[in-house]
């Protein structure tokens, strides 16, 4: 097999943690001898031992003379929970590391592979790059910024509608789709919605998988954090989004709770529940502001599943790193039906929001466009 077989066998290893590892990356680790993999392994979940230190450990003495391939630049800084894996791998005698991508943590960032070599060991990266930093898209974006990845997820008609005049969108795609539309919220550290969604669906957002996935893979789905926005504290106390668990965010405007009709004492209710909320001062909400603060929460990651105002204010306020639409083979028209994106209007296309990087999948009958906002 050649360099960039076992560096896809890596990425796949260490995909199976999706969803489990944050804010720590998905690492995945094949230890390779005379052309034969004698281990390997990918790291689980924060503070459980890295991949590197995993296949090292099942290999023992085999390990030395060997070739690591991995997808990520080995840690060499002592500042976690686990040794550091760039010494391990000395010790541990393997004659060359093949990498996918450079650890983007400033405590990182190419030391690791200078320790490396300064002892010796052939140290080689940007093996499958591309797909290496697509792995971890949400760990380089929250480790650069303390800010968390955000994904704009739409379901669609064809002719870009969410729901019916009426506000029926049950169920405008497949059973398919929404399957992994769960599957996306098992990943995620977060969902976030708006109270219109909230008053109009009362949806649970939670991740919930089929009857048909086995036991284990049930139990590794995790339930994000579910965040609401609502200025006015609307919200119904009957709510499903409020009953716990998963940990729900309510986030209001800070002055609404000194102007009456029950909303300080709907906010002590929502506290006596455990709901966490979250006030700002400013007449419009800025989502960045928001961003950093869950961010310092150490949410790395965020799917923004709402109405079409939240949409457009979220793609207005240059916070969505990557979109996902599921576009379903039906047509609902009218010019009262809502639309996937509201907000302002592009009077030039030279103005439009582009996207980058498009991928196009078959999903059932439906179809899913996933690419990248050209944020300036």
């Amino acid at each position: 097999m050649k360099d960039t077989a076992f560096m896809r066998r890596v990425l796949r290893l260490a995909a199976k943690a999706s969803g489990m590892t944050s804010p720590n990356p998905m690492v995945g680790a094949v230890l390779v001898k005379n052309g034969e993999i004698i281990a390997e392994d990918y790291h689980r979940k924060p503070g459980a031992p890295h991949a590197e230190a995993l296949v090292i450990q099942k290999a023992g003495e085999k390990a030395r003379g060997a070739t690591l391939y991995v997808n990520l630049e080995p840690c060499c800084h002592t500042d976690k929970r686990t040794p550091p894996c760039a010494k391990a791998i000395i010790k541990a005698g393997i004659k060359k590391v093949v990498i996918g991508m450079k650890d983007p943590n400033p405590k990182v960032s190419g030391k690791g592979i200078e320790e490396l070599c300064k002892s010796g060991i052939n140290a080689v990266s940007g093996i499958l790059e591309k797909d290496s930093i697509r792995l971890n898209e949400v760990y380089a974006k929250y480790i650069m910024t303390k800010r968390p990845f955000v994904i704009l997820k739409v379901a669609m008609t064809l002719d870009g509608k969410i729901a019916t005049p009426e506000g029926e969108s049950k169920w405008i795609t497949g059973e398919k789709a929404r399957e992994k539309v769960h599957k996306l919220r098992g990943s995620v550290d977060a969902i976030m919605t708006a109270i219109g969604t909230v008053k109009a669906d009362d949806p649970q957002l939670t991740a919930r998988v089929p009857a048909t996935v086995g036991r284990l893979r049930r139990q590794g789905v995790k339930s994000p954090i579910r965040i609401v926005i609502d200025p006015n504290l609307e919200i119904p106390m009957d709510a499903r989004v409020l009953q716990m668990p998963p940990e729900t965010i309510v986030v209001m405007k800070a002055g609404v709770r000194g102007q009456g009709s029950g909303v300080g004492e709907k906010r002590k209710m929502l506290l006596n529940k455990n709901i966490r909320i979250i006030e700002y001062d400013s007449e419009k909400l800025d989502l960045k502001w928001l961003m950093e603060r869950l961010g310092k929460m150490e949410i790395t990651s965020l799917l923004i599943e709402g109405g079409s105002s939240l949409n457009a204010h979220a793609l207005e306020d240059g916070i969505i790193d990557k979109v996902m639409f599921f576009i379903a083979p039906k047509i609902i028209g009218g010019e009262k039906s809502f639309t996937a994106v509201g907000g302002r209007v592009f009077r030039k296309l030279l103005d439009a929001c582009l996207i980058k990087d498009i991928k196009v999948e078959r999903i059932g009958k439906d179809v899913l466009i996933e690419g990248y906002p050209e944020n300036d």
